[in-house]
């Protein structure tokens, strides 16, 4: 055992003393050792320590970021929004060579068969079509609603879980993959409203609202109650409002929340509120009636909260 262990550690020393001689240079001791164009060459005295070295990189040169991915020949990185994850071929819908030229009649025909049979081998059966549909539908929404691509990966991600864990059964596949997507926006902190995204889905309120709580409930999700001050810069650029009431909203927000008051309140009808009552104290008044049809709450909302966030900052009559 000694032996051997003592064996394994001269192993060791041997390489790391050529390890060491392939740093050094033999003539002036030098470690400036560089490499150029498959050379090992010595920076100090000139001597060249190795030729003919492989080249591991590309045979191409690039000299800006731009030109670095013109030449790349690597594809898209995989991506959860796909069903097959985008590691698929792709028949290009332009009918040209690889020389740029048009292709005749007869071979547009044959790569338009080719396109249709890609299509239909894309998916090998009923489960992997649904799931194209559901991740294609969340896509849509998403660009509806202006969110940013890590919002779809997420719901992709929540979706296929939903899936793994057989919690689609029974339920339509829009309205699933409707309420993955507004528990994405919540968990990556993006402000957008139950009735925005009923907006852009085919699927009743009341149904999104129950599948996204049956499924943040069974998938454990922890997702943080919305707040409030992430609806002010939207709602305020939206109305024209400078940034003045927006820091102004931002301060009667965390006064009210100080005093208990957005307890069992909507968020976005609390921002809606402090947004109105901001541009009331910084002189750039906005109807009730412009704020709600924003904000998609109702005036009357707008009128509840707004009193008591005025009495919460000591301002009322």
């Amino acid at each position: 055992m000694e032996q051997s262990i003592r064996e394994q550690t001269g192993d060791q020393a041997e390489h790391v003393e050529e390890e060491e001689s392939t740093r050094q240079c033999p003539e002036c001791d030098s470690r400036n050792i560089i490499t150029d164009q498959g050379e090992r060459i010595c920076e100090d005295c000139g001597l060249v320590l190795d030729d003919d070295q492989i080249d591991r990189g590309p045979e191409w040169r690039a000299f800006n970021s731009n030109e670095r991915d013109e030449k790349s020949r690597v594809g898209a990185p995989t991506t959860q929004t796909m069903h097959d994850k985008g590691l698929t071929t792709q028949i290009d819908w332009q009918d040209k060579d690889a020389y740029g030229q048009s292709l005749d009649s007869r071979k547009r025909t044959r790569m338009q068969r080719l396109r249709t049979w890609q299509e239909r081998i894309r998916t090998k059966d009923a489960g992997e079509r649904n799931l194209q549909f559901a991740l294609s539908e969340i896509d849509r929404m998403a660009s509806a609603l202006g969110v940013p691509r890590s919002v779809r990966e997420v719901a992709s991600v929540i979706y296929r879980r939903a899936l793994n864990e057989d919690l689609i059964r029974g339920r339509s596949i829009e309205g699933v993959a409707t309420a993955c997507l507004y528990a994405a926006c919540r968990k990556e902190g993006i402000p957008r409203t139950l009735e925005e995204v009923t907006d852009v889905s085919r699927i009743d309120q009341k149904e999104i609202g129950r599948t996204y709580r049956y499924i943040s409930q069974e998938l454990g999700l922890e997702i943080q109650p919305t707040d409030p001050k992430e609806y002010l810069p939207r709602f305020a650029s939206e109305l024209d409002l400078p940034e003045e009431v927006t820091s102004k909203a931002r301060e009667i927000v965390d006064t009210s929340a100080e005093q208990g008051l957005l307890s069992g309140k909507s968020p976005s009808g609390f921002a809606a509120a402090a947004i109105y009552a901001a541009s009331l104290l910084c002189n750039e008044k906005k109807t009730q009636s412009e704020v709600a049809e924003v904000a998609q709450v109702t005036e009357v909302t707008i009128r509840n909260r707004y009193q008591e966030q005025i009495e919460a900052m000591g301002l009322g009559a």
